[in-house]
């Protein structure tokens, strides 16, 4: 386990310390679950409704139809100007199981 020195406002510390109280927990475990809690809240994942889906089909539909009239070369430089997306690194299992029935309940909703 790591060790980090934090510097807090002391109005900080201290509704810290009140809610680590009122939770039961030690301060420490209290930092470590609202920590880790927003780090899986960032991996939220919202499925797209039927009508972007839809939309992002003719996007792509229409780009093949135009990249069918270029020559090779045009083609790349197209596909070279496209937003570049570095990956993340594998996500652990337990939250890919969150993500795949938090996919699933939403899709039930929009059933």
């Amino acid at each position: 386990m790591s060790r980090l020195t934090l510097r807090l406002p002391e109005t900080l510390h201290q509704k810290l310390v009140n809610i680590a109280k009122s939770e039961g927990v030690s301060l420490n475990q209290y930092i470590v679950y609202a920590l880790s809690s927003q780090i899986h809240s960032n991996y939220t994942v919202n499925p797209l409704l039927p009508k972007e889906v839809e939309e992002q089909k003719q996007l792509f539909n229409h780009l093949v139809t135009q990249l069918g009239d270029l020559e090779e070369e045009q083609i790349k430089n197209i596909l070279n100007q496209r937003e570049k997306v570095t990956s993340e690194d594998e996500l652990p299992l337990d939250i890919k199981a969150k993500l795949i029935a938090k996919i699933k309940q939403k899709k039930e909703m929009h059933k």
